[in-house]
């Protein structure tokens, strides 16, 4: 399994309509075929001192394997989001995990 984490961070925090644009850009990855399962939201309301919640948004990503995120990576709705969405967020943070 491959789990892809990624971490957004809004260019303009209280800026409404960038906030639902870049949500439903997210969402849209979701059609995407080699994606298995898509977990997507909001920092939970957890607060300790080692939690970051310094983010707007996070997707999980699960795939079957390396090759399935490699599709993925490369499918026109990514590069689509990316295009239209990049401009929304001033910091990207991903991890990625082989489980």
């Amino acid at each position: 399994m491959f789990v892809h984490n990624v971490f957004f961070w809004l260019k303009e925090k209280d800026n409404q309509e960038a906030k639902s644009a870049l949500l439903a850009g997210i969402k849209s990855l979701e059609a995407i075929e080699s994606i298995d399962k898509a977990y997507i939201g909001e920092p939970a309301g957890t607060r300790r001192p080692v939690i970051d919640a310094s983010y707007d948004f996070a997707e999980v990503l699960v795939f079957a394997d390396e090759a399935a995120h490699d599709e993925y990576q490369v499918h026109p709705l990514h590069t689509k989001f990316v295009e239209e969405c990049a401009h929304l967020w001033e910091k990207v943070v991903i991890y990625d995990v082989e489980a």
